[in-house]
């Protein structure tokens, strides 16, 4: 199985809207939480600066077979789906382990 990684970063208009922001972060959790309890290998969390401020985005980790399978589950977050955040999907390259396929 590859490793993925979800960058994001809430689009401007969405940063003073604190309700909606709330709102669509609390279905974002739920929705990891689920697709965890579902045996999904995934984790999700934000970056905060030197000073612990939140605001350099967010991160997913998820394991799939393919980028495909990825980017299908992906779609789904509801950050994605609600169209809060600007994102990319990358697949990680262990160049360390000697696990390597």
């Amino acid at each position: 199985m590859a490793i993925f990684i979800k960058t994001e970063i809430i689009k401007k208009n969405y940063l003073k809207k604190i309700n909606l922001r709330k709102e669509t972060i609390k279905n974002h959790i739920k929705w990891v939480k689920e697709l965890k309890r579902k045996g999904l290998n995934i984790e999700s969390g934000f970056l905060i600066d030197k000073m612990k401020k939140a605001g350099g985005g967010g991160l997913l980790i998820i394991e799939c077979e393919s980028y495909t399978d990825a980017e299908k589950i992906i779609k789904d977050d509801p950050m994605i789906k609600n169209k809060f955040v600007d994102w990319k999907l990358h697949e990680w390259i262990d160049v360390i382990s000697d696990n390597k396929n």
